[in-house]
């Protein structure tokens, strides 16, 4: 009993959290006139399809999906592959000023993304990438979040018991062998944490995209929703059935790594 002010807080948390996704869908299904018309939660009266096939007629919605789906994914895995390399030299490897560079490393967290925007899109443009695939991936592979996914990673493999490592060792492994085959297999949890973090993060992204993209075959689905939400002015009912499109992705990949995810924070806890 003492507990349910407290579960009633998280509820409440949760459905503030949830409230703006809920209205998306909601609103997804009404006709123009209706969103205009109608109180935003009532539901539609006459549900419509039209909408989202509307917007696939249109735009080339498939391109920014498949554009979106490729640079997710590829952001996702170079984080996974150099998150991994450099917390398990910072957890494991013992080199001089170890501890230092690491710290040094994580400070950078605290300089906002802005304030190497203009940097990063120089380097981008003097490399040629404008307007490509590997300019929207590359930035995001070695730099904004690539210190938050070392710090989380380094911090599980140190919740591992070096003993196991000892033992690997003496089997005849070798320092790349004992990560990929004993280390990483064991931190599938935070791994898959890491994961979600990073395609959410790079799905949702949108002022990296609108400065490096100007062509529809680059053009991620933020990119392209923003596009809409200038060219279609007033026609709310398009752009919100391709926000709720937008979303379907993310919960698709969220239910594939739930289990890591309450996995990770369980494990998390244990001493």
């Amino acid at each position: 009993m003492k507990k349910i002010p407290l579960y009633l807080v998280l509820v409440a948390g949760a459905l503030v959290s949830v409230a703006p996704y809920l209205l998306t869908m909601n609103a997804a299904f009404k006709s123009k006139q209706e969103i205009l018309t109608s109180e935003p939660w009532a539901p539609p009266t006459d549900p419509i399809l039209t909408n989202f096939a509307e917007v696939w007629s249109r735009y080339d919605f498939a391109t920014f999906v498949v554009n979106s789906v490729i640079v997710a994914v590829a952001v996702t895995l170079g984080q996974l592959v150099f998150s991994t390399l450099a917390a398990y030299a910072f957890a494991r490897l013992d080199f001089p000023g170890r501890d230092q560079l690491f710290w040094a490393y994580i400070a950078t967290l605290m300089v906002p993304q802005i304030v190497t925007l203009v940097p990063t899109f120089i380097i981008v443009r003097e490399l040629g990438l404008v307007d490509t695939h590997l300019g929207l991936v590359l930035p995001f592979v070695f730099g904004f979040l690539m210190p938050y996914g070392v710090f989380l990673v380094r911090q599980y493999f140190k919740t591992i018991p070096e003993s196991i490592e000892h033992a690997a060792r003496i089997d005849g492994a070798g320092t790349l062998t004992i990560l990929w085959r004993v280390m990483v297999p064991m931190a599938r949890p935070i791994l898959g944490t890491l994961a979600v973090i990073s395609f959410v993060n790079t799905w949702n992204n949108l002022l990296w995209p609108l400065i490096i993209t100007h062509s529809e075959s680059t053009r991620v689905i933020t990119r392209g929703i923003a596009q809409m939400q200038s060219q279609f002015n007033q026609e709310y009912h398009l752009v919100l059935a391709a926000s709720a499109m937008a979303l379907l992705p993310l919960v698709a990949v969220f239910l594939a790594f739930q289990r890591h995810i309450v996995r990770s924070i369980a494990l998390s806890g244990m001493k």
